[in-house]
């Protein structure tokens, strides 16, 4: 199992659509509407790193309002 944190940048006036619909993608944990330099900040896991990159290319970057993600993989160190 592969855990990961998906920052999120969206649209002017998005942010809380945006983390609604993703919280709905089957895999994410969490998705919380924020401040700062990103506007959601989600955690997701997959099976293995290969379905987390779909999972985040196919499900997550092609919802509309989305203007750019960086995926954090947990490691444990």
């Amino acid at each position: 199992m592969v855990q990961a944190y998906v920052l999120v940048q969206t649209e002017a006036g998005r942010a809380a659509d945006v983390a609604r619909e993703i919280a709905a993608i089957d895999g994410v944990t969490q998705a919380e509407d924020v401040t700062g330099p990103y506007d959601v900040v989600v955690r997701a896991q997959a099976e293995d790193v290969d379905a987390l990159g779909r999972m985040v290319v196919a499900r997550i970057q092609r919802l509309d309002g989305i203007a750019r993600t960086l995926t954090c993989p947990i490691v444990n160190i």
